[in-house]
């Protein structure tokens, strides 16, 4: 597996953690505070991907990048795997419904399932998650917090439509 990597990067909608080895990111996450300094760890020359993942939050941020082109590995199930899948062909600018992703797994009834595995997503923002919402169009439940969903799915289309608010 080589060895892992982490840094931080100071986003619009806060501090997101960065982790992942010199082939690809594992964990993209929204935290509060920086857990643990960095010690010596900081000297360690920081691999192409960590530093093109960061490159390319910039461009989103900046209303300049609609997806991500670096490698993503993400530790899950197989169904885990296939959600986090659907949540990558969301397009930019657009959300579904959880009922419309369980739709897409092919299965209406693994609604509650594909909801949990949406939570359990590690790498926010590439792997759109923000992206579903509840079928009356609220915002429900999102780990980052509803603010950074709300943050998150107003500057998408804002980018998209030069809307304002949606919600």
């Amino acid at each position: 597996m080589g060895e892992s990597f982490s840094t931080y990067y100071q986003s619009p909608v806060g501090l997101l953690k960065i982790e992942g080895t010199d082939q690809y990111i594992t964990h993209i996450l929204f935290i509060d505070h920086i857990q643990h300094p960095p010690s010596d760890h900081h000297k360690k020359k920081m691999p192409a991907v960590i530093i093109q993942c960061i490159e390319q939050l910039i461009q989103y941020f900046q209303g300049q990048r609609r997806f991500f082109d670096f490698p993503i590995n993400q530790d899950g199930t197989e169904f885990q795997k296939k959600v986090w899948n659907e949540l990558v062909g969301i397009p930019f600018g657009k959300t579904i419904s959880y009922l419309e992703l369980s739709r897409r797994l092919g299965d209406t009834k693994v609604i509650r399932a594909a909801a949990s595995a949406n939570g359990k997503n590690n790498i926010v923002i590439v792997v759109p998650c923000h992206r579903v919402i509840g079928s009356k169009n609220d915002l429900v439940g999102y780990g980052g917090g509803i603010w950074r969903k709300r943050w998150l799915l107003e500057h998408e289309a804002k980018i998209m439509y030069g809307v304002q608010t949606l919600f």
